[in-house]
């Protein structure tokens, strides 16, 4: 194996409170001094999202507004109004850090119908003067469309609490996800008192890229072109097609499937198609995460896997989250091995006439971290081509110590 660097397209905000404040100048905001503004917080794993959050804040208290947050993730943090502001204070969002106070209810008002079905809205933001929607747009791990995880998720089922969450997912089985978010998050759009939404888009690297804000009217439209950029900017494995896929840690905070099924091309709803790209025979994650707490959502994706990821896996938090997202299939146990190293050579062994020198295998620290990977020598012809990949390491061995666990990567 050595180890390459891989190199991706993509801006990087310098001064992202000064870009938050251009993008809100750039709209018609319809606030006015002394209004009430639920500013809809919560999705998990976004860069800068404390920083962002307070420039929204601060704009919206220099134009006489009186701005305060409300948790819009659904049932996560337990599906409580606790568990909610814990979750937000683990993202650096407190009353004290933002300069406002922080709402939490899992209590719902019904404001519309859409589907058939009654669209939900938490009820200290249907209390509001207006509503401003933050999250980050990108390619949601479950399902692909021109409206992906966003904003208009956001509407649909993370500002709809518990009760909202369930029942997406539910209808989802049926109308599948796009048609659900899109369908609730219009009716919200034309129902509840939505000021803005703003946007953030990331790099490969984690980086804020972009943040951009849209009045109700253009919401629909600017949702679906930052998309687009998102998708286009989005980390990638460096080969496709590869024999072994090795994950050194999977897990929630790396993403909400455990690895990304972007990155990995296999989807996590049966009710969903999936684009199958990268084609990869087998994956072998070898541990989970301790910020996972447990939680192995995403371990049906693998093919083996070892014992130390299987002994710390928390049945009871996993099943709760795979049943919810209606997709049991992600808690299912592939075989388990002892050692990371017969894990790896089990895959290896079934590659069927392949010879494990020539496999085509590729190590990385999870989903989420793929700046730098290990690939094995059968991709060395293919390296001299390519300008986005640097060769950082000479071929070495895979390491594993007495016990068979693979060094660190």
């Amino acid at each position: 194996m050595l180890r390459i660097k891989q190199t991706f397209p993509g801006p990087a905000l310098a001064d992202i409170p000064a870009a938050v404040r251009e993008a809100l100048g750039a709209i018609p905001l319809p606030i006015r001094r002394g209004q009430g503004v639920a500013l809809a917080v919560g999705s998990r794993g976004i860069a800068n999202i404390a920083v962002i959050v307070r420039a929204v804040v601060d704009e919206l208290v220099s134009r006489g507004a009186r701005p305060f947050i409300f948790p819009a993730m659904g049932s996560h943090g337990g599906g409580t109004a606790e568990g909610q502001v814990a979750v937000l204070a683990h993202y650096g969002i407190t009353e004290a850090s933002m300069g406002c106070p922080i709402r939490a209810t899992m209590e719902v008002v019904q404001v519309g119908e859409a589907l058939g079905l009654p669209v939900w809205l938490d009820r200290f933001a249907a209390e509001a003067d207006w509503i401003g929607v933050i999250n980050r747009v990108k390619p949601h791990t479950d399902f692909k469309g021109s409206l992906e995880s966003g904003l208009f998720k956001m509407m649909a089922i993370g500002m709809a609490k518990r009760i909202g969450a369930a029942q997406a997912h539910r209808a989802s089985v049926r109308h599948r996800y796009e048609t659900v978010i899109t369908a609730f998050g219009r009716e919200l759009l034309g129902r509840a008192r939505i000021a803005f939404g703003l946007g953030i888009v990331e790099n490969a690297y984690e980086q804020t890229a972009r943040v951009q804000a849209f009045p109700p009217e253009t919401l629909e439209a600017g949702e679906r072109a930052l998309i687009a950029e998102a998708r286009a900017w989005m980390a990638r494995l460096p080969f496709d097609p590869i024999d072994v896929l090795i994950v050194d840690e999977m897990g929630k905070n790396v993403s909400g499937t455990g690895m990304d099924t972007n990155v990995i091309g296999r989807g996590a709803s049966r009710f969903e198609p999936f684009p199958d790209r990268p084609r990869i025979t087998w994956i072998v994650p070898l541990s989970l995460t301790p910020e996972t707490y447990g939680n192995a959502n995403g371990i049906g994706n693998a093919d083996f896997t070892t014992r130390r990821l299987a002994g710390k896996i928390d049945w009871e938090a996993t099943l709760i989250n795979c049943l919810a997202a209606v997709a049991p299939n992600m808690a299912k146990l592939p075989p388990v091995f002892e050692t990371d190293r017969e894990a790896i050579a089990a895959a290896l062994d079934c590659l069927g006439l392949v010879r494990p020198e020539e496999a085509r295998v590729v190590r990385i620290k999870n989903t989420l971290m793929l700046g730098e990977v290990e690939v094995s020598e059968a991709f060395l012809p293919e390296l001299a081509g390519r300008d986005d990949l640097v060769r950082v390491s000479d071929p070495a061995p895979l390491a594993f110590d007495a016990a068979g666990t693979l060094a660190p990567f």
